[in-house]
């Protein structure tokens, strides 16, 4: 059984859309960060970082964005989330991840010149490409929620990034992307700053 502690419009929201892109059931933990319920004896229990996600799998906890959503990838093949062209796509989703996890996820509490700078740099890894390696992966899920948060929170241009832009659109179309959204924007983003 598995079981996600989410937090409407966080990290955790990369995670709800893998497990919608799966189609795996699965149970929704609402964590209020706004509310600071990661803080909770309980939640602490579950999670000692105090942060969102913590996708629970028979009882144990895994955290980490990156590290879940490999999880996920590997566990659930059929999926597709994952290259299966070999160890240089593979290393390639995994640059990804690491540039996302390491530079672009801390850049907006270092302000929004730096923000705007290192979605500067993931425009330009993009290259033009559709997707973030060969096709679809976990990096385009990680990608999109991060830059989601850029658009809702600057509503930049179209012009100045249109790779990203295209990228979030065509990451807007998909079935899992709409259906995660419904879900935590019906529970509201009640985000700290």
């Amino acid at each position: 059984m598995l079981t996600l502690y989410f937090s409407p419009g966080s990290s955790s929201m990369a995670v709800h859309i893998a497990l919608h892109e799966i189609g795996v059931d699965f149970e929704r933990r609402l964590v209020s960060l706004a509310k600071r319920e990661q803080f909770a004896p309980d939640y602490l229990a579950v999670n000692p970082e105090a942060k969102v996600p913590t996708l629970m799998i028979d009882g144990r906890p895994l955290t980490e964005v990156a590290a879940v959503l490999y999880y996920l990838a590997k566990r659930f093949p059929a999926a597709g989330l994952w290259p299966d062209s070999g160890v240089e796509a593979e290393a390639r989703v995994l640059s990804w991840m690491s540039f996302i996890a390491s530079t672009v996820h801390p850049a907006r509490r270092i302000g929004v010149e730096r923000w705007r700078e290192v979605f500067g740099i993931a425009e330009r890894r993009l290259g033009g490409r559709q997707w973030a390696v060969e096709r679809y992966s976990i990096a385009d899920i990680h990608l999109f929620r991060l830059y989601w948060r850029f658009v809702d929170s600057l509503k930049p241009a179209p012009g100045d990034f249109p790779g990203l832009t295209a990228h979030y659109e065509r990451m807007m179309m998909r079935p899992a992307v709409k259906q995660t959204l419904e879900i935590e924007s019906a529970i509201g983003f009640a985000l700290p700053q």
